[in-house]
């Protein structure tokens, strides 16, 4: 029963925050140091519950995934143009996420680059946002530019180390590129369908586990925890967007990274 509620923990820590701007994997990380939730298969679980997390985006944006899809074939080919920006965007992932997977699992996984991430990546939020939220140009998403997507999805690459959010990446290169908050958002959504897909993918095929009955249900609870968690983040984000600047994010982010370094210098945490 330990297992399952260390399930539910993490399940609830993964959908609280998938899709904001603080860092998913680097929440993961430090809450499964504290509860001591290591090895292969704590791995594989990570990887599980985030599936759980995006089966949430198909499901709360399913008509328009599925309107984008019948309008390939439109007059206006915007459904085409949509996917082909998606496709675009995750070129850079792919390249550097495969290229660097191992390296980045084995020396970038702890609670002192997690921090590092948060406290760099939360001062690039303030910034970012402060010169270029109120710039934005493109208020729908289906008149994305393929130079845009290309920017978003180089940003995303900095979420390739632990702490610096993909959610936060994507969000702000939206923002340079003159996206509108709200459209941002959904791209950064829509962006983490492929990619997270391809990643769980990739760590699922190398983990080759043999699991124990418990260990099966707790994979089970926390797929399902992190969706339904989810589904209500995704939906309460959006409309924050519409209204309130991110700021709260960043400072929370700071926050946290200082405290963790302070810890790391009286080595009360270690790397």
């Amino acid at each position: 029963m330990l297992l399952i509620l260390k399930a539910i923990i993490l399940a609830i820590v993964e959908g609280l925050t998938e899709f904001v701007p603080v860092s998913s994997t680097g929440h993961l990380i430090l809450v499964s140091d504290i509860i001591n939730f290591k090895g292969t298969y704590a791995n594989l679980f990570n990887v599980v519950i985030q599936l759980g997390a995006i089966l949430a985006v198909v499901v709360v944006y399913w008509d328009k995934l599925f309107n984008s899809v019948k309008d390939i074939f439109a007059p206006d080919r915007r459904g085409l143009r949509f996917w082909i920006n998606i496709v675009v965007a995750c070129i850079p992932a792919v390249i550097f996420g495969f290229s660097l997977d191992d390296y980045i699992d084995e020396y970038l996984f702890n609670p002192v680059t997690v921090a590092i991430g948060l406290v760099i990546g939360g001062i690039l939020m303030i910034i970012i946002e402060n010169k270029y939220r109120r710039r934005s140009r493109t208020k729908n998403i289906y008149d994305m530019k393929l130079r845009q997507s290309l920017f978003v999805g180089m940003f995303q690459c900095l979420a390739l180390w632990p702490g610096m959010s993909r959610s936060a990446s994507t969000i702000m290169g939206g923002w340079i590129a003159g996206l509108s908050p709200v459209v941002a958002a959904e791209f950064s959504f829509f962006l983490a369908i492929p990619v997270m897909v391809g990643a769980s993918g990739l760590k699922l095929v190398k983990s080759g586990f043999v699991m124990t009955n418990i260990e099966f249900i707790a994979l089970i609870v926390g797929f399902v925890g992190a969706f339904l968690v989810s589904l209500v983040v995704i939906e309460k984000f959006i409309k924050f967007l519409q209204k309130k600047p991110m700021r709260i994010f960043a400072i929370y982010r700071i926050f946290i990274g200082v405290i963790l370094l302070v810890l790391a210098i009286f080595k009360i945490i270690t790397i």
